[in-house]
């Protein structure tokens, strides 16, 4: 927990004022055209909105450049190869704007990667407004920030296509409330393969945190902190059956629980995929403190031959249950 903040001057007031004024300004600035903010590496070209430097690229291969600042923007990629990369990682936000009443970016190239950028306050009439709707092809993310939206990431369906994610944060989404139904951290449909590494995701507002019908699955070294979430599902469902690997994760769940009764859920929805071999190795899990009640750490729909090992499971938290 933070400490209290301490009770600041006139003259820190002021200066906390101004300092808020001056950023309100800049990210105002930023909300508009600015001539050379994003930049095609390759050739050097500048231009104000995303939307023009992505057609700029077209079919081609291209990495645009973005420069610091919070933009009203959106973007549709409908082919090429394209890397969105913050100048500095951290300062690109993109805010509140959704392209196809769906995301701030709408990708369905080839393939795209996104570096650094920050997604924040995205929401939809139907529900599911996203920082990134995929609807085909790769997908890479490294440092990227998905806050305060109804969705971090939804995509469609692609059984030859990958998705890989590290060092990225996904706080505050999720929800339950419109017609679509429920909205997630993480949405992945019938992908090929999904890959996540050394990523958070907490502060959940309903839903699941990651929810994948992918056939293979790499869910490693991430922490899903609960303890700030409210009405919210499982930390991990495979709802589809799944292979691969769920290893070497931090999990704590939290007291305001539509659903306590499993931590990872599997198959608990439709089989597209065998679940034979799944290993679920090293991970290690827990209520958050005060909380005393009883969950399955995996809840298996499959009857498959899971491999669990080496997990630290708190009292009250049995490891397997056939359901």
């Amino acid at each position: 927990m933070m400490s209290p903040l301490p009770r600041l001057t006139r003259h820190a007031r002021a200066g906390t004022a101004l300092a808020a004024l001056i950023a309100t300004f800049g990210a105002a600035l930023h909300a508009q055209p600015v001539p050379d903010a994003f930049t095609i590496i390759e050739t050097g070209e500048r231009f104000a909105t995303l939307q023009a430097a992505v057609d700029a690229v077209g079919s081609g291969r291209a990495t645009i450049r973005i420069a610091p600042g919070t933009y009203r923007q959106c973007a549709v990629q409908e082919q090429g190869v394209i890397t969105y990369a913050a100048d500095t990682p951290g300062t690109v936000i993109f805010h509140g704007r959704s392209c196809e009443g769906k995301a701030a970016l709408v990708l369905r190239g080839i393939a795209a990667e996104v570096r650094g950028l920050t997604f924040t306050n995205l929401a939809v009439e139907d529900g599911n407004g996203a920082g990134i709707r995929l609807e085909r092809g790769n997908l890479n993310i490294a440092h990227a920030r998905f806050q305060n939206s109804q969705q971090g990431i939804l995509t469609a369906d692609d059984p030859s296509g990958r998705i890989f994610i590290t060092r990225s944060t996904f706080s505050g989404l999720g929800t339950c409330e419109h017609s679509a139904g429920c909205a997630h951290s993480l949405y992945v449909g019938n992908y090929g393969a999904l890959t996540v590494r050394e990523s958070r995701f907490e502060r959940g507002t309903g839903g699941h945190y990651l929810k994948a019908r992918a056939r293979t699955v790499t869910i490693e070294n991430n922490s899903f902190d609960d303890s700030g979430g409210r009405a919210t599902n499982y930390m991990i469902d495979l709802p589809a059956g799944s292979i691969g690997r769920i290893a070497g994760n931090w999990f704590i769940q939290g007291r305001d629980k539509e659903n306590y009764s499993a931590f990872i859920a599997l198959g608990a929805e439709d089989l597209l995929h065998p679940s034979d071999g799944l290993e679920v190795v090293d991970n290690e899990a827990r209520f958050v403190p005060g909380i005393q009640r009883q969950s399955t750490f995996l809840a298996d729909w499959t009857a498959s031959r899971i491999v669990m090992r080496g997990n630290r499971l708190a009292e009250g938290l049995r490891q397997y249950q056939q359901r």
